[in-house]
């Protein structure tokens, strides 16, 4: 088994120990980790309106899934962390433009704190076609 870390300057890059996602060569699975409304070029979040955090965040796995070979409508698994509950619906209105039918399976779990004072924090299991990569 061979892992392959996904990286891309599009997204925000590691702020800690850990890579932007995992793909297990040959397999179909990619590991996103989670990512916070940071704005790539600046790594600063990008406002205090949770709608643009939500829709950086988008932002920021669209570009991880489009480098791992996918796109948003491959997650197959999508794990949402929000300080204040209230913004659920929000959320649901903002992912209803990024997603079609049939959803991701999903989580929305309520946290007390989220880095660098994010109010919103997402990641996931993205399904794609297996290949190998040439290294």
């Amino acid at each position: 088994m061979q892992k392959h870390i996904i990286s891309t300057s599009k997204a925000p890059k590691a702020i800690g120990t850990y890579s932007q996602a995992v793909h297990i060569t040959g397999g179909s699975s990619v590991y996103l980790s989670g990512q916070i409304p940071l704005i790539p070029e600046t790594m600063e979040i990008i406002s205090d309106s949770i709608g643009e955090q939500i829709n950086q965040v988008f932002k920021n796995l669209t570009a991880v899934c489009q480098t791992s070979n996918g796109d948003l409508k491959n997650i197959v698994k999508l794990n949402i962390y929000l300080t204040d509950l209230n913004n659920f619906p929000k959320v649901n209105e903002i992912m209803s433009t990024y997603f079609d039918e049939p959803y991701p399976a999903r989580v929305v779990v309520g946290v007390n704190e989220l880095p660098k004072g994010s109010m919103v924090e997402m990641d996931g299991i993205m399904a794609i076609e297996p290949y190998d990569y040439t290294y």
